[in-house]
């Protein structure tokens, strides 16, 4: 190695990309120190960022073997390569500065937001006046870091009239925030963090310079993407005992394409670099070129074929000759194309899970893709096996987040049913009880009817008139009066038309915690705890701290603003979760290699990332601005893929479509190809495309077993001998629905704050038609309109709990009654009259199987003069049809002609029915429609034929029950679908042709 403070030139070296970057550095200064760890601890190291101090102490542990050391002093520098642009460590970490605080981001945040909702031209809401203050925020960071002044803009209002309307709108505001900012930062006592960094970088540059440091100064592994760190690396690179060591400088490259270097180019960071440090690339040197950090491989080879690949355009056509076969070069890099991103985890996995079967191998997994870390981590679970990931998980995802936008959101939607049960069933939530007593009675309250069927009224009002239903509802009053205690002070707050975050965020505050509480811990306690709590903890304190600088807010955001600043927060854990497997951030690959490194995500617009555009400033306003154009992350990012790519053992990975659409390969990856085609690379480069098989063998059960219509054929004794007319029509369409209901006794469950059906419209319009024709059986009277809407106002009164119906149906109710009044008078002047309405009839049908007691309701029974006795059914949803009636799929109304016939109804004598007829009344663009059906004694008598051969056939325990024999229509679903696997065996192959016996009744 060569130690630093050899010469005069600048000291800059560099750690070539096919040698672990951090492991290098560790074992060449363990070397250089002798093992005395006194010496160590004089080396100072700067790093670019937490992350890789991270990297490099865990390289120092690894490298010293257990032995005992007192590591160097690490220090980030906070580069604009990571996600923080606050200087790390301790004020004194950079010469004991006096410097003003950095202004905390939220609050910076909330005051642009403030700015921005003052703004006479636009009507943000103020969580949209947040976003573009982030958006702001990260153009006035750029600003600062290119050490450019708000000035500047002059430039662009000279060319003011040759922007958009939009644009020039935009800058008038610039105009006035970013000459204004200053002042605001001097009242706030506090700078910009970017600001204070470059101070701070600035200062240690010049006392540097003014007072060499006796011990050793290293900088590692920084890019200098930021000028004010590579004025710093400038410095460091002069210092007698300092050195500049460089992440994988391509020192080979032709000086016509080193001169051609582009923005995207992965070198061009390194060649503006060193332009700073005024050192040429033959000044430049190996790092530690005699350590063990090797695999005993030349990769060199392949380094050369990836810098020819991503040759810069225009000396493409100059790129020198090089061997026709690139197989040396690709030996031990290997490339799969997975037909989507679910494939592509899969596929990750397994390679992570095979290099567990060599002992001390080590994976790690390589992507900037957080959806694709996701799932790979949920397909490592299937084998037991834990990793965490670096970027960590967002703090809305983890519980205690997730804890808080439920409670916030329950409050905010009025206790909606499906806010209400998100936050009483999750696992934080208490309530003064133990947690499990508290699921249950979240249980109660669901299939009590409270929750589940139309929705309540709004609020914990509405919550209390739908217990006034229930039975034995006493600890559920209690639950509510208990939610209600817990909430009112915040739901007040929600309901201020003018309050701030502040006050808004402590009220949740002590929302959380009242429901956090057990009956024996508090609820800070409970909620606060682990990593995520602590987390959520500190997240919550900054929105207090921002609050006052937002200003006034109406209550009724709040859900949305907390939504928005939790979206950036992530909680990362301390240390990983396995020892041997890892996810890593593009910047942990950077410094590092494992044994096998996957690089997953390679597609246009994940890895390399898509150029955001600002918000703020079109591209040639930024150009003209002097701020650097989006591409320069492109090129970041391809130093990153070309490192991670150097390690022994590579994996290409990405998927060929997404969301449905397909992707476009990443253009290293489309370079890299074209380079090799038609050679026998190419085929290296595949040479583990079979891996898509095993992972498509991983759930193949080998033969496929096609799923079977379920027959239960229960004991004859079980089977039902008494249904209802409605109970029959079931049976002929689907028996196994008759058979959950009636023998395993299965009740449906209502959905959750359902929507009125025609079910619900039903029982309103029968109740009110009830009342109407049992008060004027005989003569309409003058008000008939007036009466009839009455009565209806009456059945709706029942409903008054749950809003949502009369907003739905007393529209369509007035339409059915004046419909309904139409056909009444008309019926009533030819002399039709009410016999019966609401009517329960009873039946013994004798059958081969003994006697069958046949129940029903008859809507309406008339006696017409001309045409003899009617049976009419009211119908709120879809009508029988006549050949439906005649199969014998619909009998409903002939078998309830039969019952009349016998006797079966007390009101009505017993006589041949001969008119059934079924009134329609939908309330929609045709109110109502009434459809006869013909030849009524016919009908009556080939129902009750077909009931008794039914009864007959189910009577033997042979016949099955089975599902959906004859459905109304395909798409129809029944209430006992998914216990018959429906969809699994009419869509995967299986049986669809059982039979119960017989088709209609």
């Amino acid at each position: 190695m060569t130690p630093p403070g050899d010469g005069d030139r600048p000291k800059v070296f560099t750690i070539r990309p096919d040698r672990p970057f951090v492991d290098v550095l560790a074992e060449s200064l363990l070397s250089t120190t002798g093992g005395a760890p006194e010496q160590l601890a004089d080396y100072r190291i700067l790093l670019p960022t937490r992350r890789a101090v991270r990297a490099l102490t865990e390289a120092f542990l690894r490298q010293a073997g257990g032995r005992t050391v007192l590591l160097p002093r690490l220090t980030p520098l906070g580069d604009l390569d990571g996600d923080d642009l606050a200087l790390g460590g301790e004020d004194d970490a950079m010469g004991g500065l006096d410097l003003p605080p950095a202004l905390p981001g939220m609050r910076r945040q909330a005051l642009l937001a403030r700015l921005i909702l003052a703004r006479k031209d636009r009507d943000d809401t103020p969580d949209q006046a947040l976003r573009l203050a982030q958006e702001l925020a990260r153009l006035m960071d750029q600003i600062v870091t290119e050490r450019l002044d708000a000035d500047r803009l002059a430039d662009l209002v000279s060319k003011k009239s040759d922007l958009a309307d939009h644009w020039q709108v935009t800058l008038e505001f610039l105009e006035i925030v970013l000459p204004a900012w200053p002042k605001i930062l001097e009242d706030s006592g506090c700078i910009d963090a970017a600001d204070r960094r470059n101070r701070a970088l600035d200062a240690q540059a010049e006392q540097w310079r003014r007072s060499p440091p006796e011990t050793p100064v290293i900088a590692a592994g920084s890019t200098g993407s930021v000028p004010a760190t590579a004025d710093l690396l400038a410095v460091i690179a002069g210092l007698p005992r300092g050195a500049v060591i460089l992440p994988g400088l391509d020192r080979d490259m032709d000086n016509d394409a080193w001169s051609a270097l582009e923005p995207h180019h992965p070198q061009y960071g390194l060649k503006h670099l060193l332009g700073v440090l005024r050192c040429g690339r033959e000044d430049v040197r190996d790092w530690a070129p005699e350590t063990t950090q090797s695999d005993g491989g030349d990769r060199a080879s392949r380094f050369r074929l990836l810098s020819q690949a991503l040759r810069p355009a225009a000396v493409t056509g100059t790129a020198p000759d090089g061997d026709s076969d690139y197989s040396e070069s690709l030996a031990g890099v290997t490339r799969i194309d997975c037909p989507g991103p679910a494939e592509e985890a899969a596929v990750v996995a397994l390679l992570m899970r095979e290099a567990l079967e060599t002992p001390g191998k080590t994976a790690a997994l390589v992507t900037p893709d957080q959806g694709l870390a996701r799932r790979v981590k949920a397909e490592l679970r299937r084998w037991n096996i834990a990793v965490d990931a670096s970027a960590g998980t967002p703090l809305a995802e983890t519980a205690a987040g997730a804890f808080l936008r439920l409670t916030a959101a329950m409050a905010a939607v009025d206790f909606a049913p499906v806010s209400v049960l998100a936050a009483l069933k999750h696992p934080l939530a208490a309530l003064g009880y133990e947690p499990p007593a508290l699921r249950a009675l979240a249980r109660r309250l669901e299939t009590a009817k409270v929750l589940r069927g139309i929705r309540p009224a709004p609020g914990i009002a509405g919550l209390r008139a739908a217990l006034a239903h229930v039975d034995g509802a006493g600890p559920l009053v209690e639950l509510v009066d208990r939610l209600a205690q817990a909430t009112e002070p915040f739901v007040e707050q929600l309901e201020a038309k003018e309050t701030d975050l502040t006050t808004l965020a402590a009220a949740h505050l002590r929302l959380a915690e009242a429901m956090a509480a057990d009956a024996d811990t508090g609820g800070a306690e409970r909620l606060w705890a682990g990593e995520d709590g602590e987390a959520a903890a500190a997240f919550m304190a900054d929105v207090l701290d921002a609050g006052p600088s937002l200003g006034p807010v109406a209550g009724r955001h709040y859900p949305a603003l907390l939504e928005t600043l939790m979206g950036g927060r992530a909680v990362r854990p301390a240390w990983g979760a396995h020892p041997r497997l890892s996810i890593w951030g593009l910047l942990e690959a950077r410094l590092q290699h494992a044994d096998l490194m996957i690089l997953a995500g390679l597609n246009e617009g994940t890895w390399p990332p898509e150029p955001k555009p600002s918000p703020w400033m079109s591209r040639p306003m930024l150009a003209d601005f002097g701020l650097p154009q989006p591409e320069r992350r492109i090129g970041l990012t391809a130093h990153d893929f070309v490192q991670a790519a150097m390690a022994p053992k590579v994996v290409l990975t990405r998927a060929e479509r997404a969301e449905g659409a397909p992707t476009v390969p990443a253009r290293w990856l489309s370079r890299l190809g074209n380079l090799i085609a038609d050679t026998p690379a190419a085929d290296v480069l595949k040479q583990r495309d079979g891996l898509r098989g095993w992972v498509n063998a991983l759930d193949d059960p080998g033969a496929m077993i096609p799923p079977a219509r379920p027959l239960p054929r229960p004991p004859a004794d079980l089977r039902p001998m008494a249904l209802s007319v409605t109970q029959v029509e079931k049976w002929v369409r689907d028996p196994y629905a008759v058979y959950a209901r009636h023998i395993l006794r299965l009740k449906p469950l209502d959905p959750i704050d359902a929507d009125p059906g025609a079910g619900d419209r039903g029982d309103l319009i029968h109740k009110a038609l009830e009342k109407f024709i049992e008060a004027h059986p005989r003569d309409l009277p003058a008000n008939a309109e007036a009466e009839l809407i009455r009565f209806g106002e009456d059945a709706f009164a029942d409903y008054a709990d749950r809003p949502a119906v009369r907003a739905f149906w007393w529209p369509r109710f007035l339409r059915v009654a004046r419909w309904f009044l139409e056909v009444e008078r008309e019926r009533r002047a030819r002399g039709c009259r009410p016999l019966a309405w609401e009517a329960e009839g009873h039946y013994l049908l004798p059958t081969a199987a003994g006697p069958f007691r046949l129940r029903c309701i008859a809507d309406r029974i008339d006696r017409d003069p001309s045409a003899g006795i009617e049976i009419i059914d009211y119908k709120t949803g879809r009508t029988p049809s006549q050949k439906q009636v005649e199969s014998g799929f619909s009998p409903q109304l002939p078998l309830e002609a039969m019952v009349l016939k016998a006797g079966g109804f007390a009101k009505v004598p017993a006589e041949d029915v001969t008119g059934l007829a079924y009134w329609k009344m939908s309330g929609g663009r045709e109110p109502g429609k009434v459809a006869p059906l013909k030849d009524a004694p016919a009908l009556t008598e080939a129902a009750g034929q077909g009931l008794a051969r039914r009864v007959a056939l189910f009577a033997n325990p042979k016949t099955p029950y089975a599902p959906r024999v004859k459905p109304m229509f395909e798409t129809d679903r029944g209430d006992y679908d998914h216990l018959a696997r429906v969809r699994a065996w009419t869509t995967v192959g299986g049986d669809d042709s059982g039979s119960d016996g017989g088709g209609g009744s």
